[in-house]
């Protein structure tokens, strides 16, 4: 499989053919700055390819606490037993050493979008000349009630990877033949559309190899459908028969509550009492560095030129990942690097006069629904109509035979493989 080549280096081939015209020289004597806030897809594909095709003409500093990267994606293949958490742990040290980037390893508090500074957790002000913006999501933790932040251990999230991830799998474990597991779906919109429900394939999966075939997981869900529901829902009647049910919000008519001291959630059509595990998954925001900064509206999300991934509220911030408003893209791993390649040529363009081509965005997601059953959905997107539209779309079909949803996962290995090579070498 050549996935991580093919899909990944065609989202580089402008800074390609770009290279091939000669680096350009600055519009000052200065270097100018570039500080990049958040370390994940996003952010450190645009450190990286910022650094690296401006041949050191701009200085390049990541604003990221953490010395290492934990996925999210590919986090379910962990909680299911295909990964270790080592193999989804990513370091900084090759990004740094190879491009010239600073990592200044602190959290990024408050832009100071009239001063052009961003203040670190010291106090340290950090001037810059262009700002990329791509801190995620944060959870509301208010949006189901009788759950709370002081609650996340108790039920877990595991939507931001690394401990809650390492909850969840061991609760998961811990659940006894018999036993129930909820899990609270988040509402529109939410990072990794597929991803809730590819967990709860992993997780039957788990109960199904440990024998433990009476265990019964419940979705309830506030929307009407999901991604792939077709097929998630057919591999789970071939796969898991009677152990997954999934209930929209018409059935449930609501979460009314959850009582983390004793397990039990109540919706408006049942109360389910004492269940073995409750994942509760939030509704979801922008992080909170770009709404205090106003770079969100009362949607929660940024928005942003589909050209350029320029901030539409501030000209010199780009904001790229989940915590933009990406019109027909979907919030993904994939498409927060494809868009950090976006922002960064234009970043280049207007920083070294360099030449800047039209934007071209892509996406695929992939979700392991069984061992060597992989299904995928995706698209190329462009700018059309004041918004990153979908150009052409995909998604697998029902019915597919075994040798195609095996290639599709060895698609899904090739692609992780790329784009963490692609993101920190």
């Amino acid at each position: 499989m050549m996935i991580d080549r093919r899909r990944l280096l065609a989202g580089s081939s402008v800074f390609g053919a770009a290279m091939v015209l000669g680096a350009p020289a600055l519009l000052g004597q200065a270097k100018q700055r570039v500080v990049v806030i958040g370390g994940g897809a996003g952010g450190a594909t645009a450190a990286k390819y910022i650094a690296k095709d401006s041949g050191g003409a701009i200085e390049v500093v990541l604003v990221e606490p953490a010395g290492e990267f934990i996925t999210c994606f590919h986090s379910n293949l962990y909680l299911g037993g295909f990964r270790d958490l080592k193999s989804i742990t990513h370091s900084y040290d090759r990004l740094t050493a190879n491009y010239g980037i600073r990592h200044n390893r602190q959290a990024a508090t408050q832009i100071d979008r009239e001063k052009k500074q961003v203040v670190l957790a010291d106090g340290t002000r950090l001037p810059y000349d262009r700002l990329v913006v791509s801190p995620g999501i944060d959870l509301k933790y208010d949006s189901v009630p009788g759950w709370s932040q002081a609650h996340e251990e108790t039920m877990p999230h595991a939507w931001k990877a690394g401990k809650q991830t390492e909850i969840l799998k061991s609760r998961l474990a811990a659940v006894e033949d018999g036993g129930t597991i909820v899990m609270i779906a988040p509402p529109n919109p939410y990072g990794c559309p597929p991803g809730p429900y590819e967990r709860v394939s992993m997780m039957a999966h788990v109960l199904k190899t440990a024998g433990k075939t009476k265990c019964k997981i419940m979705v309830l869900d506030p929307k009407e459908s999901f991604s792939k529901q077709g097929l998630f829902q057919a591999g789970w009647e071939k796969y898991y028969p009677g152990m997954v049910e999934w209930l929209g919000p018409k059935i449930h008519d609501g979460i009314k509550s959850v009582d983390p001291k004793t397990n039990t959630v109540e919706t408006g059509f049942e109360t389910y009492k004492n269940a073995a595990l409750v994942n509760v998954i939030p509704a979801q925001m922008a992080g909170k560095i770009a709404r205090d900064a106003g770079l969100a509206n009362a949607s929660g999300y940024c928005a942003i030129d589909p050209e350029t991934m320029r901030s539409s509220v501030d000209a010199n911030i780009y904001v790229i990942g989940d915590a933009c408003i990406a019109g027909d893209m979907p919030k993904s791993a994939f498409a927060a690097n494809s868009q950090a390649k976006v922002a960064a040529l234009n970043v280049r363009g207007e920083l070294t006069a360099a030449r800047v081509f039209p934007a071209r965005y892509a996406n695929t997601c992939w979700s392991l629904i069984a061992p060597d059953d992989t299904v995928k959905v995706g698209g190329s997107y462009g700018a059309k109509d004041g918004k990153i539209a979908a150009l052409t779309t995909f998604v697998s079909q029902t019915g597919e035979t075994e040798a195609m949803r095996k290639e599709q996962q060895a698609e899904n290995m090739g692609w992780y493989a790329g784009i963490t090579s692609d993101m920190f070498s």
